[in-house]
């Protein structure tokens, strides 16, 4: 990632944890959709905002084929949960 994009990144990164903590999900849960915007970025080598539709669904066709379907669904409801709130609010983020 360039500088901005990581950047983009960490403050997207500290954000999602706490957004998930006021949700009242479990340690576990938080940590796990944690999990998968790292996955998810490192797969692109960008911010998760910045993906597409398109972008996600090469991402889960990859990841199929790769991981368990426990760890699919796992990515699948962490980056739900972390679009859902980007699309509700309005960033204020550098």
């Amino acid at each position: 990632m360039n500088t901005t994009d990581q950047q983009r990144f960490e403050f997207l990164y500290q954000q999602h944890p706490t957004n998930l903590t006021l949700q009242g999900k479990r340690p576990a849960t938080v940590d796990a959709n944690s999990r998968a915007m790292r996955r998810l970025s490192a797969f692109f080598d960008r911010a998760p905002d910045a993906m597409t539709a398109a972008d996600l669904k090469t991402y889960f066709v990859s990841l199929i084929a790769t991981h368990s379907w426990s760890a699919v669904k796992i990515d699948r409801n962490g980056l739900q949960f972390f679009l859902k709130k980007r699309n509700s609010t309005v960033s204020t983020s550098p």
